[in-house]
């Protein structure tokens, strides 16, 4: 009896990391699609304010 609960787990362990890894590949879509999202309206802000609105600044070095 031990052995068919131990091949009833075994399926459902495998099931279940079968479906999580599923949603983990939806989130990751969903994910990039609203980063693209973001990044989209990121550069529209920066071309309607000319480049003086958003947190990104770059990084200045002195040529010394």
């Amino acid at each position: 009896m031990g052995a068919v609960v131990s091949c009833f787990k075994s399926v459902v362990n495998a099931i279940t990391s079968c479906f999580m890894a599923v949603v983990n590949a939806i989130v990751a879509v969903v994910k990039a699609i609203v980063n693209g999202i973001v990044s989209l309206f990121s550069v529209i802000a920066s071309c309607l304010t000319c480049g003086k609105a958003g947190g990104r600044r770059r990084a200045t070095t002195s040529a010394v």
